[in-house]
């Protein structure tokens, strides 16, 4: 990245104990700790939903990536609801109908097809954040 400074918040679902919900942490964290690392931040809703200040004051400085499990969209709600601004709203269920193949099944450990469904949106996710990077649209205070 060129600038150093700039990040791309992601924020996944927090589905927790449903697949969807799952397969979005997992991509979050592998656009995070693996693909992007020096271009991301994660942001845990959770961190959003209890109003916590640092979450709150990040995804304001910064554009957002939002995983979604379902079509509630609440990671996307509540990043809007902190002030927040979105590069990219994305659920795990538009990206499973484009890959039927690739049924998640399983909550504390996901099976195959799961995983394989966190890679391909992971893979989405980073190709935003170059986006969002280049651009020069991330963090602009560091």
């Amino acid at each position: 990245m060129s600038s150093g400074s700039q990040k791309v918040v992601i924020v996944p679902c927090s589905g927790i104990g449903k697949p969807f919900g799952t397969v979005s942490r997992e991509a979050a964290y592998e656009v995070c700790d693996n693909m992007k690392p020096g271009d991301t931040r994660l942001v845990a809703l959770s961190k959003l939903v209890l109003g916590d200040n640092e979450a709150r004051d990040i995804v304001t400085r910064n554009q957002t990536v939002t995983i979604d499990g379902c079509t509630k969209m609440c990671a996307a709600k509540m990043v809007r609801q902190s002030g927040g601004t979105i590069a990219k709203e994305m659920t795990v269920f538009d990206a499973f109908r484009r890959h039927k193949d690739l049924k998640p099944d399983g909550i504390a450990e996901l099976n195959d097809q799961g995983i394989k469904l966190a890679q391909v949106i992971a893979r989405e996710v980073a190709e935003i954040v170059v986006e969002v990077t280049q651009s020069g649209k991330g963090d602009n205070n560091g």
